[in-house]
């Protein structure tokens, strides 16, 4: 579950309903691609925007379009009663994990963030995925705290936001990370730009907006890296730095959107309001960055 090649797909979603029929195809999509596992309800998933209705309902899609693939669901929230209930919902849905995030208004302490994984890990028969994701919670682990919650029952990975650009500080970072956790949790990175880096350190998955909208090249670059050619995994992440560019500018959601979009997968709108997708300009980019690329997709 926690290794390989985890796709992050867009909800495709306006003011009055989710695009069911293309979230479902989306999600079919990567199934059919190969991808090792699928993750609902992320960040690009728009989970925070939606209600727990909404969030039930995509979760019973995710799982129904999945087919075998493994499919992850996304249940953080304000509140430890709505997690709980959400987690509730995802495992009643068919899922094989849940990836929580410890969100907050209020700024949280570390036993706070603790108690919340405590808590949900008491109640759950599928395993979880901690969600380490600064720039949106505002929070940040300590490798401390990591070590703690990563021994509740039913912690299966930590999912990092990204590692250092040098490889070998990279490599002393994910070593360091998993001194100080149990060997059966998995480490996973994010920030796509920094994904091969993080699997040539020695990340067990990467976790992957891209791979939600473009699975083919994400999975020949996983692919390379497991296979020991990390060489190839960095030339061919190095060949996809316009779309790093484009996502260091807008923010990888809306660059998904606006691939989603002009791949035919996705009308529009298609984020939740006030969220907004790119400009002409931009999307002018996103097309000319996908020519640039289109060999490798």
């Amino acid at each position: 579950m926690f290794s390989g090649l985890s796709a992050f797909p867009l909800t495709p979603v306006n003011e009055t309903e989710i695009d069911e029929s293309a979230f479902s195809g989306l999600v079919s999509r990567l199934s059919e691609a190969g991808v090792d596992s699928i993750g609902a309800l992320g960040s690009t998933g728009s989970y925070a925007y939606l209600t727990r209705e909404e969030r039930k309902r995509v979760a019973q899609l995710t799982v129904a379009a999945a087919g075998t693939t493994p499919v992850m669901i996304g249940i953080g929230s304000l509140r430890t009663a709505h997690v709980l209930a959400l987690a509730e919902d995802a495992q009643n849905a068919g899922a094989a994990a849940v990836l929580l995030a410890p969100v907050s208004y209020q700024q949280l302490t570390a036993e706070e963030v603790f108690s919340l994984y405590e808590a949900v890990t008491r109640e759950l028969s599928v395993p979880l995925c901690v969600y380490d994701n600064p720039g949106t919670t505002h929070f940040t682990f300590t490798d401390e705290l990591h070590s703690r919650i990563a021994e509740l029952p039913k912690i299966g990975s930590i999912k990092i936001p990204g590692v250092p650009v040098d490889p070998a500080d990279a490599t002393a970072r994910v070593k360091s990370l998993r001194s100080q956790t149990p060997s059966m949790v998995t480490i996973g990175v994010s920030g796509d730009a920094f994904a091969a880096t993080g699997l040539n350190a020695g990340c067990d998955v990467w976790y992957s907006v891209l791979a939600g909208v473009l699975p083919k090249p994400c999975l020949a670059i996983t692919r390379a890296s497991q296979n020991g050619d990390q060489d190839t995994a960095a030339e061919l992440s190095n060949r996809l730095e316009p779309l790093w560019d484009l996502f260091r500018a807008h923010g990888s959601l809306r660059v998904v959107s606006a691939i989603a979009q002009h791949l035919g997968l996705v009308e529009s709108p298609n984020l939740p309001l006030p969220v907004r997708g790119l400009d002409p300009a931009a999307r002018t980019r996103v097309t000319a960055a996908l020519e640039q690329v289109s060999d490798l997709v």
